[in-house]
Formats: C-alpha cells, sequence, structure tokens
C-alpha cells in the first residue's frame, strides 16, 4: 500500500498531461474560406522579454472543400530552400485555382532559422528529433506538440522541404521512405515523384524515434520529404527545385489545378537498403576528398583522407566505399570530426 499514492500521482500526472491544452494560439480561423496571414504565438518568458512571445509566421489559403495539405521549411534552421519557396507561394494574392486548403508554416523551427542554426538556440533541442512533444515542455517541444495534436489532425498531405544545411551538400532528392502499410508507402512514393525533383530516393533513417516524418507517417498521411543542397546557403537552381516541387506537390495532391512540371532532366531512381550507405567518420581532421556528389564509386574506392591538423608528418586515415552506389551526400565543412558524416552512397535503382 505504501507505493500506491506515488503510483496514483504518477497515473494522474500523465493524464493530465495528455489532456493539457497546448499554449500556442493563433489569429488564423482554419476553417474559414480565402487568404488568412498571422503567426502562432508560442508563449516565451526571457531576460529580453518578460511576457514575450515567439512569433512564428503562418498562412492559409482555403477555397471551398477538398484535401488539406502541410507545407513547411526550415524544420532545421541553416536549410533555406524550403523558406525561400513558401515565402514566395504565401505571397500570391489570388486562390482561384485551389480547391481544397494549404497551411503554410516556412520556417516552423523559427528560433533556429532566425540565429541560422540547425537546433533551437532558446533550448537547443532539435525540433526533428522531438516529435510528438510536449504541450508543458520548452519551446521547440511546444512546437512540436502544436504539430501534433493540432496541425497534423486536419491535414492529408504533408510536405517538409530540407537540405543539408551549413555541415552537409547533397544531391537535390525528394524522398519517401519504408513503410508497413505499403498503400501509404506507394502514395508517398507517388508524390515524392510528382514534386519533380532530379533524383528520387527511398531513404533509410538511421535515428527515426522522434521524428516529424515518423510522426506524420504514424497518423497515416502522405508523406514527402528532401533534401536540396547544402552548405548553409542556397543556389537559383536548388530555389528552382523548391518552387517547382511545391506546385507540383500540391497539383499531385487535386488542391490545387493546373499539370505537373517534371524535372528538366530524367529523374534518377535511387535506394538506401541498409546502413552501408553510410560513411562515419572516426577521425578529427582535414578532409582530402576524392569523390564529388554524383560521382558512382565502386566497393572499396577511395572516398577521402583525413590528415591529422595537430601535427605534421602524420599517415592520412583512408576512408573506402562500403558498396557500389553514387554519392549522394558529402560533409561540407573541410575540418571534419569524430561521428560526423563523412559520405552517403546510395543504389541507382534504374
Amino acid at each position: 500500500m505504501e507505493n500506491a499514492c506515488p503510483r496514483f500521482l504518477e497515473n494522474y500526472w500523465l493524464n493530465s498531461n495528455i489532456m493539457r491544452d497546448n499554449p500556442i494560439n493563433t489569429s488564423i480561423n482554419f476553417d474559414k474560406d480565402g487568404i488568412q496571414h498571422g503567426f502562432l504565438k508560442v508563449p516565451y518568458s526571457s531576460n529580453k522579454s518578460a511576457w514575450g512571445a515567439v512569433m512564428i509566421p503562418i498562412t492559409q489559403f482555403k477555397n471551398g472543400n477538398g484535401p488539406s495539405a502541410i507545407l513547411t521549411g526550415a524544420n532545421h534552421g541553416d536549410e533555406y530552400e524550403g523558406p525561400i519557396a513558401l515565402f514566395n507561394f504565401c505571397a500570391r494574392s489570388n486562390i482561384d485555382d485551389i480547391q481544397g486548403r494549404v497551411i503554410i508554416v516556412p520556417a516552423m523551427n523559427y528560433p533556429a532559422f532566425q540565429s541560422g542554426d540547425r537546433v533551437s538556440p532558446i533550448d537547443n533541442i532539435n525540433l526533428n528529433r522531438t516529435f510528438p512533444g510536449k504541450p508543458d515542455g520548452t519551446v521547440t517541444q511546444i512546437i512540436a506538440d502544436y504539430f501534433s495534436r493540432t496541425l497534423l489532425p486536419m491535414s492529408q498531405y504533408v510536405l517538409d522541404i530540407h537540405s543539408g544545411g551549413k555541415t552537409l551538400d547533397c544531391l537535390p532528392f525528394a524522398a519517401s521512405h519504408v513503410l508497413d502499410d505499403k498503400d501509404q508507402e506507394k502514395a508517398c512514393e507517388s508524390a515524392a515523384k510528382a514534386f519533380g525533383a532530379p533524383y528520387l530516393l527511398k531513404m533509410l533513417e538511421l535515428d527515426s524515434g522522434g521524428m516529424y516524418d515518423s510522426q506524420v507517417e504514424s497518423m497515416g498521411k502522405i508523406f514527402v520529404t528532401t533534401e536540396l543542397g547544402g552548405g548553409g546557403t542556397s543556389s537559383p537552381k536548388t530555389v528552382e527545385i523548391a518552387k517547382r516541387g511545391v506546385n507540383n506537390f500540391l497539383v499531385h495532391t487535386g488542391i490545387m489545378e493546373g499539370k505537373l512540371n517534371p524535372s528538366p532532366t530524367p529523374t534518377v531512381s535511387l535506394n538506401m537498403p541498409d546502413e552501408r550507405s553510410f560513411v562515419c567518420c572516426e577521425h578529427r581532421g582535414l578532409v582530402e576528398p576524392s569523390v564529388e556528389l554524383g560521382d558512382m564509386v565502386n566497393k572499396g574506392d577511395l572516398l577521402a583522407k583525413i590528415h591529422n591538423i595537430d601535427r605534421t608528418s602524420t599517415t592520412p586515415h583512408e576512408y573506402y566505399a562500403n558498396r557500389d552506389g553514387m554519392v549522394i551526400v558529402k560533409h561540407a565543412p573541410s575540418i571534419i570530426n569524430i561521428g560526423d558524416n563523412l559520405n552517403v552512397i546510395a543504389e541507382v535503382v534504374n
């Protein structure tokens, strides 16, 4: 009996936590037709603002009945193709070609986006590893909970635009995942193909726990993610891919009128069947690359040498491909640390 009270309190806390309302509020009326621009207002009391808030821009286009989609960028704050494409899309003033609802959050991890960092400077939490979130947690956890419990249940289709950020550079690809529900997997793959990137990837995640991807897919939604470049910047080419992909995705869902605008180059299909696709660095030092993005390699080919930068006259460590395939990701900075991802190699399907 002496444990009954603690167990009762534990269950009470768990149940009350599940039922607790999320503190985010917004001026957006999600049931109202028309164009609405506003904010997701996240309460945040800090040294600089006693009764302040994080104000995350949000736009909704709604025209009658039809499917709903959520489009997001800057899940990581140092990835820019998504925000550029989505801020552009939010500037449209006509929704005659839309039937249904489009909710757009160009920079979902807004504190990280403002600081140009992968994770939030407020709580040092990676938004893309904290789902489903907590309504009474930190700012990042609260954002994740709002998406999980408020925004995602509204929609059938979800597009989350990523790139490599400051530490990785990637071939521009749209991706879907292997799922237990094969009908859902096929629908996600079809939507990723419709996005119209130069590369189409069946993507393997090494640490899918807490990811936005996993949360969306567990709710049965049609989900597409991307990697459209990297290095902490963007280019006219990758921005054009993102803009075209946003339109294609919405046309594919049936929400927006129009025709699919495919990639001007034939789409290359890729697969990451197992962990051998990832090359993890076990040494700190200076990267001397031997391959470029898009290069075809065979198992055993030299990928890079890592030079010791703490002293001269040492033999560099050599890293080799674990499989045949195409180099689709590379470490962006020339200085690399133990545990960093050096390269990703995918099999070419077609």
